[in-house]
């Protein structure tokens, strides 16, 4: 009896016991002190973020491809006439002369057909003056006097096409340029096409790249571009574009593009291998962000401000509304909405919660230093250094051989400074 009772005393305990750890468990949990609700809800939430400054400096709307160079005019010499070489009057690399003797075939036969159908006129110019004489007596009919007229013409086709056959033997440079490296000799036998040597105009080259088609509103005729090349690392080239292809190429969704370089300096040659800045546009003075600052939003884009706080060492922040421009890497153009000095958001604007949010402004590694504002009002440090940008090549006294081949471009444009 005793122990029935023990039991049930122990049972009673052990379920009060488990209800009490139940109860404990499940309580509500006590209400947190005022000052850390309002930093936990909406505005009074103290968010930690970075900041720049906006900022002026020059800008330029561009697009990098590379490219080809090109003669801007280029021929190989061949012989329209089977023949020998009888004078070769140039050196390998000279300069020539349009008009200028380069081959001379052998000629000796081609020279005895001009003085025989030389002769056959004379013939037949003195028998046509005759029988005009004798027609005029009544010696002869008037079919005489019309078969010597044709007679008369046949001798001139004849004289013609033997001077024709001979000029074809004299092989005149086409335009001013720099001969090639010959593959014929003096005394070889060439047949009609075969190559002798190439002549290149070198004055002015072509640099021939192609845009993507969304760019083809933008390229337009007298537009500047950069043009850098791996062979020459230590000097750029302005180039003008001086044709647009009207045909966007299907395959590769891209419009061709020509540009020509003033190449009197003859450092540049065909083939070489370009890579080409095109320049649409330029602003020296532009107004510019982080490009971290930008927060999208739709077709929008937003800036969060940080402005002053009411009290010492706090500040606010402001979702201001953009309208952006160009880009260049690292800052995006600002049209409207902000001014030079503004500090913007540029780390943590996504966790500010509504216009006057105080916020904690802080400065990680060197962020803020490198955009010259750690809080605002804070000084501008400088800028970081930058790898030096090959030099531009200097333009040439004299007339531009780019700008001069373009009749609508303005006179002053086409004369280089003296």
């Amino acid at each position: 009896m005793a122990s029935r009772t023990l039991y049930l005393v122990v049972a009673v305990a052990g379920i009060a016991a488990a209800a009490g750890a139940a109860w404990w468990l499940q309580r509500p949990a006590s209400a947190p002190p005022a000052q850390e609700v309002a930093a936990s809800n909406g505005n009074g939430r103290v968010v930690a973020v970075e900041v720049g400054r906006v900022r002026r400096m020059p800008l330029t709307d561009a697009a990098e491809t590379v490219g080809s160079l090109r003669s801007r005019q280029s021929v190989v010499v061949r012989p329209e006439i089977s023949g020998r070489i009888t004078q070769l009057n140039f050196r390998d690399g000279e300069r020539v002369r349009r008009g200028q003797l380069l081959v001379q075939l052998d000629d000796q036969l081609p020279r005895a057909q001009v003085q025989q159908a030389q002769a056959e006129l004379s013939i037949a110019r003195a028998n046509h003056q005759r029988n005009g004489e004798l027609v005029a007596q009544g010696f002869i009919s008037r079919r005489s006097v019309d078969e010597s007229a044709a007679a008369l013409q046949v001798a001139r086709a004849k004289l013609a096409l033997a001077d024709a056959t001979a000029a074809r033997l004299r092989i005149l440079a086409p335009f001013d340029g720099i001969t090639g490296i010959r593959v014929a000799n003096v005394g070889d036998y060439v047949k009609d096409g075969a190559d002798i040597v190439n002549v290149e105009d070198l004055d002015a080259v072509y640099v021939d790249f192609r845009l993507p088609e969304r760019l083809q509103a933008k390229v337009r005729r007298g537009q500047t571009a950069q043009v850098s090349f791996d062979a020459l690392p230590d000097v750029r080239y302005a180039a003008t574009v001086q044709a647009i292809n009207p045909r966007i190429d299907a395959e590769g969704r891209s419009v061709a593009v020509r540009a020509c370089i003033d190449n009197r300096r003859l450092q540049l040659r065909p083939g070489m291998f370009a890579r080409v800045t095109a320049v649409f546009g330029e602003r020296p003075d532009a107004r510019v962000v982080p490009e971290e600052a930008i927060v999208p939003q739709g077709q929008d884009a937003y800036v969060v401000r940080i402005l002053p706080g009411g009290e010492p060492g706090t500040h606010v922040a402001r979702r201001v509304r953009v309208k952006l421009g160009m880009r260049t890497p690292g800052f995006a153009e600002v049209l409207e909405g902000l001014e030079p000095g503004d500090v913007v958001a540029t780390a943590g604007q996504q966790r500010v919660q509504g216009d006057g949010a105080v916020v904690r402004v802080v400065q990680l590694g060197q962020a803020g230093a490198e955009e010259g504002a750690a809080a605002p009002g804070a000084a501008a440090s400088a800028p970081r250094p930058t790898l030096a940008a090959p030099a531009m090549a200097a333009p040439l006294p004299g007339a531009n051989p780019c700008l001069a081949a373009m009749p609508d471009a303005p006179a002053a444009a086409r004369r280089a400074p003296a």
